[in-house]
């Protein structure tokens, strides 16, 4: 008898989605759990990365390994996550700098959106605009006012293509005003030359930022979330300093291969929602001034794609360049 070839092709696939089955309820029996941190060591990602490790490894009873794979702002290890086994073994830890690098990067060896699923968006934290403690510019509208002036205004970020420079671009250019971007290969050289006074604005993560505010070496002048920043209570927002709307957090986030199995990915994230709700854990992450966001696998691709929207834009309409 012959079999129709929508059964025979029904079979197929049967088939096929059988040994992703059984390796979901093994799930993560079979093997230790990689994550790759897409920074080198000492960052935020990195950190972060670290914290969360050990106490995954208790709440699944399974080895969890931290793996750092820096290079090309996160992407070289994107791409190694994106290519990996989906079977639950490989996850990758982020940073906001994923939701640029598609529209800032040529040529990424995978689709961001196609090739990774988002498994949990961990949190989010305002950057700080500063400046030096000699500075001129003693609150945000001494900025705004040198921003639209004929000189204009300098800042320094993280690098070329960094979540702050285009902050900053998207803030010139939604509210006539004319900064000069000054890039740096990260956040210890630009903090250096922001406390000299060297560069007369810095634009940087809470925790970069902070302990420099502590010592007065540098003043806060605003944040760039839409609400104030737990750390800095008194520092007002972009926001509420005459541009409504505007909203630009930093964020980390946990990544599978697309076709790991929505089993092995919903374990995952209700693993790592459990892990950030305990005291030790959380106190930690807000210790790096990270709002703690957790919630679905579903709300965490939502909120990845909307940042890749939104900067891709930005990337565009600014003729913005990687280092």
């Amino acid at each position: 008898m012959n079999v129709p070839v929508v059964l025979r092709r029904l079979l197929a696939l049967t088939c096929l989605a059988l040994p992703l089955a059984a390796a979901a309820q093994d799930w993560p029996g079979r093997q230790a759990i990689k994550l790759v941190a897409v920074f080198p060591p000492g960052g935020s990602v990195d950190q972060v990365s670290r914290l969360l490790a050990p106490h995954l490894q208790q709440e699944l009873g399974q080895n969890v390994i931290v793996e750092n794979k820096g290079g090309a702002s996160g992407s070289i290890g994107a791409a190694q996550v994106a290519a990996a086994a989906p079977d639950g073994y490989t996850f990758a830890v982020v940073f906001d700098t994923h939701g640029v690098n598609p529209s800032l990067i040529p040529n990424l060896p995978f689709d961001s959106k196609k090739d990774l699923s988002t498994v949990i968006v961990i949190g989010t934290s305002p950057m700080v605009l500063a400046t030096h403690a000699a500075s001129e510019f003693k609150t945000f509208g001494d900025v705004v006012v040198a921003a639209r002036g004929g000189k204009g205004a300098s800042y320094g970020s993280i690098g070329s293509g960094s979540l702050g420079h285009l902050a900053m671009a998207l803030l010139g250019k939604n509210g006539g005003m004319n900064f000069n971007h000054i890039p740096y290969k990260g956040g210890g050289p630009l903090m250096n030359d922001a406390v000299a006074g060297h560069v007369p604005l810095s634009i940087g993560s809470v925790f970069v930022t902070k302990p420099h505010l502590d010592s007065k070496r540098m003043r806060a002048l605003a944040v760039t979330s839409s609400k104030r920043a737990r750390e800095l209570p008194d520092v007002p927002t972009i926001a509420e300093s005459g541009f409504a709307g505007f909203d630009a957090p930093a964020w980390w986030a946990v990544l599978a291969p697309a076709k790991t199995p929505a089993a092995v990915v919903q374990r995952m994230n209700e693993a790592i929602n459990k892990v950030m709700k305990n005291p030790e854990v959380a106190k930690r992450l807000e210790a790096q001034g990270i709002d703690i966001l957790g919630g679905t696998p579903q709300a965490g691709q939502a909120f990845v794609e909307r940042q890749m929207d939104v900067w891709g834009k930005v990337v565009k309409e600014n003729n913005i360049k990687p280092d």
